[in-house]
């Protein structure tokens, strides 16, 4: 009885709660217990069908619950070899906000694991659900919502780094990145029509992380 009713929980935060209130510095119930929260928490969250919600994946969670778009699915832990992969349907061509939120202790940069250490690699899987073909598609870092990331809060698109091979997307053939006072990463001459994805993959790193932010999803259509 209750493994299922841990296991009956769909929102993350109150899962993440008691995931850390039954781990204290001894022993409780035996490694048993452990492994079963563990295998749990790691594992990807649903929301309900037709409900806004978060889903979980490695040290996030990823909500659709300001509006304009639905989450299909989100897989992953995060890492280079196994990416959080974010399945999803635009339902305009306005922007659109993805609140992102830890789930996992804060250790910046720490490889172990159950640690949020800053380092987040993505796939996004946009679909265009709006009725208009998209030739641009923008995505903006904030560590307070509407307003712009700056140099100092330490969360970018890999800023500090000049590699670029963590940048792609499989429909669009250019991105750019424009830094302060932004964090935003611009992809342009390509096109998505209505009912069609486009994939999208980057690095967002944060050197002080913070246990929210937001990551704003902007479609561009064609200027008249």
């Amino acid at each position: 009885m209750f493994a299922a009713a841990i296991i009956g929980h769909t929102r993350l935060m109150p899962l993440a709660s008691l995931f850390r209130c039954l781990m204290p510095q001894r022993r409780i119930g035996g490694v048993f217990l452990a492994a079963l929260l563990l295998s749990v928490v790691t594992s990807p969250g649903k929301a309900e069908d037709g409900e806004a919600g978060e889903w979980t994946a490695g040290a996030y969670s990823f909500s659709d619950e300001m509006g304009g778009f639905i989450i299909e699915s989100v897989s992953g832990k995060g890492t280079h070899g196994d990416p959080v992969v974010l399945t999803e349907t635009l339902n305009s061509s306005s922007p659109v906000t993805l609140v992102i939120r830890s789930v996992w202790p804060i250790r910046p940069f720490d490889s172990a694991a159950l640690y949020d250490n800053g380092v987040l690699y993505m796939r996004i899987v946009a679909r265009n659900g709006s009725g208009q073909g998209w030739v641009e598609f923008e995505f903006e870092l904030q560590e307070l919502l509407h307003k712009a990331s700056v140099f100092g809060d330490g969360l970018s698109f890999d800023q500090r780094s000049l590699r670029k091979d963590n940048i792609s997307s499989d429909t669009f053939a250019e991105f750019s990145r424009d830094f302060e006072p932004y964090d935003k990463l611009l992809f342009r001459h390509g096109k998505v029509d209505p009912g069609k994805s486009a994939g999208f993959s980057f690095l967002i790193t944060d050197f002080t992380p913070r246990p929210k932010f937001y990551l704003v999803q902007d479609p561009r259509i064609p200027s008249s």
